[in-house]
């Protein structure tokens, strides 16, 4: 009984465990997952075994309660006919047979009443044996439902870290791909053209600006020709 108590404080223990405080504070949860379903499948396998064991037991007491029931019902009613028959016996006037047949009807009684007294014996024990087994049998439910979650939560764990790694993938691809993009080198192509268009306009006006100034100090030289033709006119006009 000892072990099935040790087996029984197992599973209470593992049916009540918070698995998502043991979760939280673990240092790597999948580890910790692994683990526990490793622990849980092993204690659940020892459960099953314990439980199937308790409830043989339980039900071979029962099997006797119910046989010293009969048997003291049926040694009744054997001490009552043996009771009876040593009336007649005795209605008779054969006192020998009457004695003979209230001494087995004394033996009939003494059968019944150990039957009772085993009957009445085994009762505290299988009403025990029975909270065991539904203990046993409540406590496996929780471990194989905690079971059946701790799997979940493994898959989804995996899941997401391979989820998490095709996107650490994707972002590798992308940076690798943004530090040879094509648009950015035209872009840069772009403005180094941009900037020699405008170098070359500003030589063009820089250049326009020299000719300009050649051309406004050429009609200052004509104005002066001129200025100087009409004085010589005037002074040839004076003669």
């Amino acid at each position: 009984m000892a072990d099935k108590q040790t087996v029984l404080g197992r599973i209470t223990q593992l049916a009540k465990a918070n698995i998502n405080s043991l979760l939280d504070h673990a240092e790597d949860p999948g580890k910790m997952i692994d683990q526990l379903i490793r622990d849980y499948t092993n204690n659940i396998a020892q459960a099953e075994d314990a439980v199937a064991q308790t409830i043989g037991n339980l039900r071979l007491a029962e099997q006797d309660h119910a046989a010293d029931l009969a048997a003291a019902t049926d040694w009744g009613q054997k001490a009552a006919a043996a009771s009876t028959r040593a009336d007649q016996m005795r209605a008779a006037g054969n006192t020998p047979d009457a004695l003979k047949f209230d001494n087995l009807a004394k033996l009939a009684l003494g059968k019944q009443i150990t039957a009772e007294h085993n009957a009445t014996e085994a009762e505290p024990l299988i009403a025990s044996q029975s909270v065991v087994v539904e203990k046993l049998k409540a406590g496996l439910i929780a471990m194989k439902d905690k079971l059946g979650d701790l799997k979940t939560r493994r898959d989804s764990l995996v899941a997401r870290q391979k989820t998490a790694e095709a996107q650490s993938r994707v972002q590798g691809a992308m940076s690798s791909i943004n530090v040879l993009d094509p648009t950015s080198e035209i872009s840069r192509f772009e403005e180094t053209v941009r900037r020699e268009e405008a170098h070359a306009a500003g030589q063009a006006e820089i250049a326009g600006s020299s000719l300009d100034a050649q051309f406004a100090e050429l009609d200052a030289s004509s104005e002066n020709i001129e200025v100087e033709a009409r004085l010589a006119a005037l002074k040839a006009g004076s003669h």
